[in-house]
């Protein structure tokens, strides 16, 4: 349970969450909102995402889930694909590489229309590139991974407006395909026996870098999240989309 409550330290996750400020502060003028973040697991991200007024969860797995109502925060137990909300209560949803992980991806979408209140905001991020698939998409449950292409279309039938839509950890993508495609070709990895999550395993996948390289590599994204606020980026490992409800 210790990785759920260690993603700030890690600079995958920190990198993100400079990305998504970066893509979301400009187009959220108060502080006033409702945001609901689906997907939360044990909450990390509710204290980022409070600079945007009172933050909700929801989660369909208990583990987590118990952590975050231990540190206090409002966690429903539900399904992204039928939310246990009335219409029209979010002002700003957040899909933080969650969608990757559904079986009917545009049932979630739809539901974040309903839960979404008109000119409200839908922020996402998820694996880009099918062609990246990998043992870590085994071993984190992975449906799929998408491209710019396929995104926009899903959140366009959807309902849904596209703001901003951009690829993420832009300056890694070449060594962190590179060593992908290397790593799959060469089968550098164990495969997976049992068709239930692997929590060692993920643990194992999840620990810190060294400290030198994980200090570098959170500046690299604070350098590509000051990009993100004035350009959208050609390709990344993830993808990242702000879309909004019409009014």
């Amino acid at each position: 349970m210790e990785v759920l409550l260690e993603e700030d330290k890690h600079w995958w996750f920190a990198s993100r969450t400079r990305a998504i400020f970066a893509l979301l502060d400009p187009l959220v003028l108060n502080s006033t909102n409702r945001v609901l973040d689906v997907g939360c697991g044990a909450g990390n991200m509710f204290h980022h995402l409070a600079r945007y007024g009172e933050v909700w969860g929801l989660d369909n797995n208990i583990k987590p889930l118990k952590v975050a109502r231990e540190r206090g925060y409002i966690v429903p137990l539900g399904m992204a694909e039928a939310m246990p909300f009335p219409d029209a209560q979010f002002e700003i949803i957040t899909l933080l590489d969650v969608i990757e992980h559904c079986d009917d991806d545009r049932a979630v979408l739809a539901e974040c229309y309903r839960v979404c209140r008109p000119e409200g905001f839908l922020v996402i991020t998820a694996p880009a590139f099918q062609w990246l698939w990998s043992y870590n998409d085994e071993l984190n449950r992975h449906r799929r991974r998408y491209s710019a292409g396929s995104l926009r279309q899903l959140l366009e039938e959807a309902g849904f407006q596209i703001r901003r839509l951009t690829y993420g950890y832009f300056f890694i993508f070449p060594l962190a395909a590179s060593l992908i495609l290397i790593r799959e070709r060469l089968h550098l990895h164990p495969r997976l026996a049992s068709p239930h999550f692997d929590e060692e395993a993920y643990q194992v996948e999840m620990e810190p870098a060294p400290p030198a390289l994980n200090a570098l590599l959170t500046v690299i994204g604070r350098i590509e999240a000051t990009l993100l606020r004035w350009v959208n980026l050609p390709f990344g490992t993830s993808i990242m989309a702000i879309a909004q409800k019409p009014g």
